[in-house]
């Protein structure tokens, strides 16, 4: 089957202020660069640092494109106690936020998708906000299971607006919410949905991924992106959050919807073996999935 699928709702979250797709536009148009640093204060990034790489426990660099506020979170307004809230993880209250505003730039009242066949599919790979429970054994109590569980992630979603679609999370690093989207394709395309909610959401919120990324010389010192340049020195981590509510194009066209874009195709492949090692891409690979697509 391929069937074009219609977007027909969209919201964001990203660095450089950026809460809308508007405000998203504005700051690639304007190429502005958003890469700052994590605040000392997030995890005391200070004790985490140290310029040599081989330095058991630290990182040299805290580079990132960084949210405005990963705290900030209307828990009465969704009915959750702030006892709750307090043990969600900040991806869980974001995606809430963000699938509310999507239903709502889709002219589709959120309340009025209560027992829908409506899937939900959410690329989220980090749980940095439950290893910083582990840190403390003690802070657990009966919501951190269900507040950092990854699987909840997007079951959240599904509970919330009581949707009957299928729901999952999809964790395959970089490529998540990409994966993701292709799952809510397929969804719509089979009939196994009527419409869905797609999106990813990262957030950086425990020193692990920095330290381990350093010992593998992932990040950039520098704290640039400079993808296919011969200058490039590594990658610099970023957080933020979007969703997409995705109907098929014949029935956004039958119920008179504003139409974002369309999807034309979608696929997913895997790189298999390639050399250098589990984390280095396989070019042959992807330029085949291009040409499948």
């Amino acid at each position: 089957m391929n069937e074009k699928i219609a977007i027909v709702g969209m919201a964001c979250r990203f660095p450089g202020g950026v809460t809308n797709p508007d405000e998203f536009w504005e700051l690639l148009r304007n190429e502005t660069d958003a890469v700052t640093e994590i605040p000392a204060g997030r995890f005391g990034t200070d004790f985490y640092r140290h310029p040599n790489k081989r330095e058991p426990g630290r990182s040299y660099t805290f580079a990132a494109g960084v949210l405005d506020d990963v705290a900030g979170f209307d828990a009465n307004f969704f009915g959750i106690s702030p006892r709750e809230a307090a043990q969600m993880d900040p991806q869980q209250r974001l995606l809430l936020e963000l699938a509310w505003e999507a239903f709502e730039d889709a002219g589709m009242p959120p309340r009025a998708q209560r027992g829908t066949r409506c899937g939900v599919y959410v690329g989220v790979a980090s749980p940095d906000y439950g290893n910083r429970s582990m840190d403390d054994l003690s802070a657990i109590d009966p919501y951190s299971a269900t507040g950092n569980t990854l699987s909840i992630a997007s079951n959240r979603l599904s509970y919330w607006f009581d949707l009957r679609g299928p729901s999952m999370s999809i964790d395959t690093a970089c490529s998540s919410s990409l994966v993701a989207l292709h799952q809510a394709v397929r969804a719509l395309e089979s009939g196994e949905a009527d419409t869905a909610i797609a999106g990813g959401v990262n957030l950086l919120l425990h020193p692990f991924g920095f330290v381990a990324f350093s010992k593998a010389s992932m990040l950039s010192p520098r704290g640039r992106c400079r993808a296919f340049d011969a200058t490039a020195d590594g990658y610099v981590r970023a957080e933020g959050g979007a969703v997409v509510v995705l109907k098929t194009l014949a029935r956004a066209l039958a119920d008179g919807d504003t139409i974002h874009a369309v999807i034309a195709g979608t696929g997913v492949n895997s790189d298999g073996f390639s050399q250098g090692g589990i984390s280095v891409p396989g070019a042959a690979a992807q330029a085949d999935l291009l040409r499948t697509v």
